[in-house]
């Protein structure tokens, strides 16, 4: 009989929607709360949990007490093995801790969900000579990390795949993570820690991360220039983070939130740095369009580090508003050949399927299919 470890981060995402940019720290979790956040971690591991259901007499579910996995486990109909000595609220050091005692109990795969951070936990763990398969479920607001699957749903059907079959291969992952202090500061800084072994299995996990180069400046200022001659008067533009919207804010001569949202209204800013409820309220009653980029090498157009730009958002607005900005070269060189969305729900993820317009030049643009 397989052994699969589960283990959720249950604070894992609690800064996405509220414009936190990430959890590490009780103090900015304590301030997610009181921005009205709410723990998903657990809700994204059960979309996994749901398509491993078809496993569950033959399969021996390791987990942790309560909200690190027990909770998840129990209400997909699973009867888990929790290992001792975890406390609750949970910390990284028991992140680290379940994740050794489970190598100990022979688990054949970890599953986990969580962020780049929960990554790094489960790396420490393991080391750089680790032979421990893992799975990421996608939960927190930062993910560059290799080590995830596109989905949630994805997650838990790669796992079903390497669990029933016993040929299928695994490659090293890169772990990385970034400086949340720099990152809220509007600098990115990012490091490879090292690397986890993952299965593969066609288009299931997400690339690496990577980010742009200097070269691309004049494609960058073509972008904006295309967009601002589009704009329309009265209309709400909510502005994603990234390196090619900035040039957008820069050319309307606002201050430019890098890694975070901006909110537009003729030529004048609204909001910088805004949360989905602040977004919420400033689309109320109004018509309004989304500016977002692609992350490079995986392809998210939105559920990677814009989490402010929610599904209730993105509902609100409508796929027909959604202006996507990229190089042709960052399209191009993407694997899988489609763009990705992991909002959190399924039906909007559903709903932003098919082909989209992607702005790519002065009067340039690419015709690309997204799935979820």
């Amino acid at each position: 009989m397989k052994k699969l470890g589960l283990i959720v981060n249950p604070i894992a995402g609690m800064g996405g929607k509220v414009g936190l940019k990430g959890t590490d720290g009780p103090e900015i979790v304590e301030k997610a709360r009181l921005l009205g956040a709410r723990p998903e971690a657990g809700e994204k591991a059960a979309r996994a949990l749901q398509v491993l259901s078809v496993l569950k007499d033959e399969l021996k579910l390791i987990s942790c007490p309560g909200a690190m996995g027990e909770e998840t486990a129990r209400q997909c109909s699973f009867k888990p093995i929790l290992i001792e000595g975890i406390s609750e609220p949970s910390s990284a050091a028991d992140t680290e801790k379940a994740v050794r005692l489970m190598s100990d109990q022979g688990v054949d795969l970890i599953l986990f969900a969580g962020g780049d951070g929960t990554a790094r936990n489960i790396y420490n763990a393991l080391g750089d000579c680790a032979t421990l398969p893992v799975i990421g479920i996608p939960a927190g607001v930062k993910i560059h990390s290799a080590v995830y699957a596109t989905t949630p749903r994805n997650a838990g059907e790669l796992a079903r795949l390497f669990l029933q079959e016993d040929n299928l291969p695994l490659r090293k992952a890169e772990v990385m993570d970034i400086d949340e202090d720099a990152f809220r500061a509007g600098r990115l800084s990012a490091r490879l820690y090292g690397y986890l072994p993952v299965p593969c299995a066609g288009e299931l996990m997400q690339n690496l991360k990577i980010g742009g180069v200097g070269s691309e400046a004049s494609v960058l200022d073509a972008i904006a220039e295309q967009v601002i001659e589009n704009l329309e008067p009265d209309v709400v533009y909510i502005i994603g983070p990234g390196s090619t919207t900035g040039p957008i804010m820069e050319k309307l001569g606002l201050e430019n939130t890098l890694l975070g949202v901006d909110v537009v209204l003729n030529g004048k800013l609204l909001d910088a740095d805004a949360n989905e409820q602040q977004i919420l309220g400033h689309i109320k009653g109004r018509k309004a369009k989304i500016i977002v980029t692609v992350i490079g090498g995986q392809g998210y157009i939105f559920g990677r580090g814009n989490q402010q730009i929610s599904a209730a958002v993105i509902s609100q607005v409508g796929k027909e508003n959604i202006i996507v900005v990229a190089t042709r070269d960052k399209i191009l060189s993407l694997d899988h050949g489609h763009l990705l969305v992991d909002t959190g729900d399924e039906e909007v993820n559903r709903s932003l399927c098919g082909y989209i317009k992607i702005v790519t030049g002065y009067k340039e643009e690419l015709i690309y299919p997204i799935s979820s």
